[in-house]
């Protein structure tokens, strides 16, 4: 085969990645960006009780992301060695557990929204507008839990076009029916916060038979819950040894990330309703970085699997080179969207100086986040390595991270930036450790099986 590493070959194929699943996290971030500017005119209560209740989907994201990262871990490598059977069992054996986590969390949603939302606010007012949002969003979490891993598949065997193309279904469908139930456009019934979830679910719904359209006529990966009940012991071994570390990584990473919003919330609307909106501008700004790691990382898994072990070193370095360059590119795009973003935010005057300052913090955050997703979440799980991630963002999250924001809000009752300011070392703290493990090159490892189904 062509080596995928010589002059800018490289590259070319990066950009061919990049640039689809880049407009798929763009659109995606326009959905947040609308549902806040939305309901920046019903309310700022709204914003913020929604801000909060999306931490749950924030969280399932996450598990759908890691469940996903597995399966393109061994996808990716199986793809590049030729053995699509094996790719469909992965398949099969992902939407088992990402079912199960979608049927657990709708679940709680159902019936248990209120106290769903305890665990951010004791503000009345927004429990009450979060359960109803929180609802609604439980037909989203189960069609979410079969699309997330099915385009994870096609993206790892390099169809992000047609993934790119059920995102982009999904998240215009969710802008414009976002407007309408907001709104109470063409007759709907206006309901606010409400109609934001009713949108979501909706356009769920809508991605989820796209994907049974766009399986029916493909010829090799299908959408076949038939898989779910195909036995392989090697490649329930393989990928739950590697999804499993992947899946608590990120799980583990959100959850603690999601404490951030927690000790935000007890800090005041003021600071939830600015957090809101910053959340917003930052997932503009990494969404060219966290592209560049998804993209990296299905051309490496596929490089590895054809066994070109120094190929797959080669490309991490230009990889890394460009991912420096997208962290500073994400930086400005969060310092140029600031003015912008304090001329239109309609917020009390301490919570437009809550933002203005947060906004500046995270110019640089964006950076740190970069390097450390391109590694573990790209580099690293290429090579089957998803053990490293779990221990280093589990230490740093839940022993350092997590505990001093909880300590400098509610024991030394520092002020809120300092809170935030410190809240956002998260991700230099670990630079080191990271880097380190990267010039080891233990990350490397070919994991596919031969002699599958014998």
């Amino acid at each position: 085969m062509k080596n995928r590493i010589k002059g800018d070959y490289f590259y070319s194929q990066i950009f061919k990645l990049v640039l689809p699943i880049v407009i798929q996290n763009l659109l995606s971030a326009a959905v947040s960006s609308a549902d806040v500017v939305m309901l920046n005119y019903v309310g700022q209560s709204s914003i913020s009780a929604v801000s909060l209740a999306s931490q749950y989907a924030s969280v399932l994201f996450m598990v759908f992301y890691g469940l996903g990262t597995g399966a393109t871990m061994l996808c990716a490598q199986y793809y590049g060695k030729g053995d699509l059977r094996a790719i469909q069992v992965v398949e099969g054996i992902a939407l088992r557990f990402s079912l199960i986590i979608a049927m657990g969390f709708a679940g709680m949603a159902v019936f248990f929204p209120e106290t769903m939302m305890r665990l951010f606010t004791n503000d009345r007012e927004l429990i009450t507008i979060g359960a109803s949002y929180l609802r609604y969003m439980s037909v989203s979490y189960l069609c979410w839990g079969v699309t997330e891993v099915y385009l994870a598949v096609l993206r790892s065997i390099g169809r992000v076009a047609i993934s790119t193309a059920m995102n982009v279904l999904a998240f215009s469908l969710n802008i414009i029916l976002n407007a309408v139930f907001i709104f109470g456009l063409f007759g709907a019934p206006k309901l606010g916060a409400m109609g934001v979830a009713i949108a979501t679910s909706a356009s769920r719904l809508i991605e989820l038979a796209a994907c049974f359209v766009v399986s029916a006529f493909s010829k090799d990966i299908k959408l076949d819950f038939r898989y779910l009940f195909v036995r392989n012991k090697l490649l329930f071994s393989d990928f739950t040894k590697l999804s499993l570390p992947a899946l608590g990584n990120d799980i583990s990473w959100s959850v603690a990330f999601s404490m951030y919003s927690v000790i935000i919330g007890h800090l005041g609307s003021d600071a939830v309703a600015a957090n809101s909106f910053v959340i917003v501008v930052r997932n503009f700004g990494t969404i060219l970085c966290f592209g560049m790691a998804s993209a990296g990382g299905i051309l490496l898994g596929n490089i590895i699997g054809e066994n070109k072990m120094e190929e797959a070193r080669e490309g991490a370095k230009k990889l890394m080179k460009l991912t420096v360059i997208t962290g500073a590119i994400g930086g400005l795009i969060v310092l140029a969207a600031t003015p912008l973003v304090l001329m239109y935010a309609e917020l009390s005057e301490q919570a437009m100086h809550y933002l203005k300052y947060m906004l500046l913090i995270n110019t640089y955050y964006v950076m740190g986040a970069a390097v450390n997703t391109t590694l573990i979440a790209g580099v690293f799980r290429a090579g089957g390595d998803s053990r490293f991630g779990f221990i280093c963002d589990t230490i740093d999250m839940w022993v350092y991270a997590v505990p001093l924001g909880f300590i400098t809000a509610f024991a030394l009752k520092l002020p809120v930036m300092w809170v935030y300011f410190l809240l956002c070392t998260d991700e230099f703290v670990k630079w080191p450790w990271v880097i380190k493990h990267y010039r080891s090159g233990k990350w490397l490892n070919n994991i596919t099986r031969d002699d599958l189904f014998r």
